[in-house]
Parts: structure tokens; sequence; C-alpha cells
């Protein structure tokens, strides 16, 4: 099956200002922006290509308004999803906050889609622990809780930005073959997922 395309639709959410927009611009462009962005509206659209194990996968990406007036909107752009990257600034513990609504959403109308959590602006906590305003430990034990993937990023650096998306198209390729195989067995993937497409990246 070398070269099969597989086409992921990933969306990214969170409150406003976490740096969604800069972690795109960083994985696609590898480049970051100074200065503030403009706030998106409704959503904008990107995609990127790779190889996965032989497949060329296509990471088609939403960049989803944070704005609390487009919570209603940010449902159109999330149907379908196969992976969600929800975003929260680890100098802003309201942003984590904000990141339980999002679950709590794709858990109502998107349930098999994939959940990372991502931590945002790493680069000012390591260079001021007391910037820290979100504790690893308490993402990690939600995440436990939702069996979703944990990552600190910097779009700044470029730390684990491009980790972040590599595993989204990894974990997309390697869930489906095991959905294939086993689907041909007979087994109801609704009762059982496996745990390891659910591992923390390392810090």
């Amino acid at each position: 099956m070398s070269g099969h395309r597989v086409d992921v639709k990933v969306v990214m959410l969170g409150k406003e200002s976490v740096g969604k927009t800069s972690l795109v611009e960083r994985y696609v462009h590898h480049r970051f922006l100074q200065g503030p962005y403009q706030n998106t509206i409704g959503a904008a659209f990107v995609a990127k290509s790779m190889s996965v194990g032989g497949r060329n996968v296509t990471l088609g990406i939403w960049d989803t308004a944070g704005s609390e007036r487009y919570e209603a909107m940010s449902r159109i752009y999330y149907r379908g999803a196969k992976a969600a990257i929800v975003c929260h600034d680890l100098t802003d513990s309201s942003s984590f906050q904000r990141v339980k609504f999002w679950v709590n959403e794709l858990q109502n109308f998107e349930e098999h889609c994939q959940i990372y959590l991502c931590g945002t602006k790493s680069d000012l906590v390591e260079s001021d622990r007391s910037q820290r305003q979100v504790d690893i430990h308490d993402v990690q034990d939600y995440a436990d809780e939702i069996k979703a993937h944990v990552c600190e990023t910097s779009s700044k650096s470029g730390q684990s930005v491009d980790e972040l998306f590599q595993k989204v198209a990894e974990d997309y390729v390697n869930f489906n073959a095991f959905q294939v195989l086993t689907e041909a067995k007979g087994v109801d993937l609704n009762q059982k997922r496996d745990a390891s497409f659910y591992s923390c990246c390392h810090h």
C-alpha cells in the first residue's frame, strides 16, 4: 500500500490568544511572526503532507476562532475531525479551564475524535518559571481521564511543534490500520481503544 493517500481533518481549538495560529504558522511555514496576530474570524484552513510508514498523509488543519462569540460556528469546523489539538497557554490558568469546555463539546458532538492537549508558550515558562500558571501534573491527570495525548510546545523556538503534528498523523495511520485489522475479525472497536496511541511526548 506504499504511496496510499490518507487525509486527516485536524481542528485547532482553544481560548483566543493561546497561540493556535502561531502553532500552525510554525508547523506549516517554519516561521514565528512577532507582534500580535489579528484574531481569527471563523476559521482558516491550511494543508500539509508528510510520509508515514510509506503512506502520503495530508493533514487538513482548521485553525478556529477562540472568541466565545464564535463557539457555535466552530462546531461547523470540527464536524468530521479525526483529531483535535486543544490548546492552552501555560502562562494563563483560565485558558486551561477553557480546555474542558472544548473537550466536552468534542465528547458530545465528535466522540471518535482523538484529543491532544497542547500547552503553548513553553519558552516563556522555561525562561521564567514564575510565569507558569498551569501545572503539568494537573494536565496529565486530566489527559489520563479523557485518554488524551499531552505536549508542551513553543511556536517561537519550535519546540515539539513538528513532533506534535507528526504524532497526529502517525496515530491516525496506526489506529486505522488497527481498526481495519480488528474489524476484519469482527471486533467492536467502540468497546475498547488501544491506549498506546495516547502516550505522552517527552519534555
